[in-house]
């Protein structure tokens, strides 16, 4: 007797793929990888913005504290040794592009415990050309624990900010309540003997190359009001000053 062996379904034939098929393929490919390069550029253009501005903020916000300690602490004295060597003054000096301080303050700080240093020290504040950067400014400050009649002896000086476009100083003066663009407490006629203003407005203008462009420069202000502790008070109050 023959035996007889179901016979076997016939296997279905693959079908290989067309060449638009292949095209379609590859185009998608394409375009999700242009989309996924294109997302990765963005975050990291973003990313090396916002360092650039937090590098910059960060630059801007150091040197601001500093200056504010070291103002609002000024003080003046008509106390005077014989030989009138021991000269506190408080003076601004309205220059184009950075305005420049000489003022006597308190607010020197020892950097060892127990050492024979007052707390009496003199400050001037200045710019120079900024040597890394064309058209900026370096923004400077010099301390001298010897308080004397020069402002440009003795002391070490601290490059406060790099890349300065501006820095402007205006002083508010507690008899007229105006902002003055410049102060001179050994001027008679403008009836700033021996006086502090009451207040001292800031504005530093910084500049920053753009992290999207380049040869762009951008430019960031930042602006604060200090309040002089030993300042004469004023009857105005400082942001209604005219």
């Amino acid at each position: 007797m023959m035996c007889t062996r179901p016979l076997r379904k016939p296997r279905l034939l693959r079908r290989a793929m067309t060449l638009v098929e292949v095209m379609v393929a590859i185009s998608v490919l394409s375009v999700l990888g242009v989309m996924a390069w294109q997302s990765i550029a963005s975050t990291v253009q973003a990313r090396d913005i916002l360092d650039a501005e937090d590098e910059l903020q960060q630059s801007a916000r150091v040197a601001l504290q500093r200056i504010t300690r070291s103002l609002q602490l000024a003080y003046l004295t008509s106390n005077l040794q014989t030989v009138n060597t021991y000269v506190t003054r408080f003076a601004t000096r309205d220059d184009n592009p950075v305005d420049t301080l000489w003022f006597t303050s308190l607010a020197h700080q020892r950097l060892y415990r127990n050492t024979r240093e007052s707390d009496q020290t003199e400050f001037t504040i200045w710019g120079e050309p900024d040597p890394n950067r064309r058209g900026a400014q370096v923004l400077l400050m010099r301390e001298a624990q010897r308080i004397d009649h020069l402002t440009d002896k003795d002391g070490p000086i601290l490059p406060l900010a790099y890349g300065v476009k501006s820095f402007q100083v205006r002083s508010l003066n507690s008899t007229t309540c105006e902002w003055q663009d410049d102060w001179d407490d050994r001027s008679i006629e403008s009836g700033q003997t021996n006086a502090l203003p009451r207040a001292v407005q800031i504005v530093l203008i910084m500049l920053m190359d753009d992290p999207v462009e380049e040869d762009v420069t951008l430019e960031r202000a930042f602006a604060t009001t200090v309040i002089l502790e030993y300042g004469k008070r004023a009857e105005c109050v400082p942001g209604t000053a005219q």
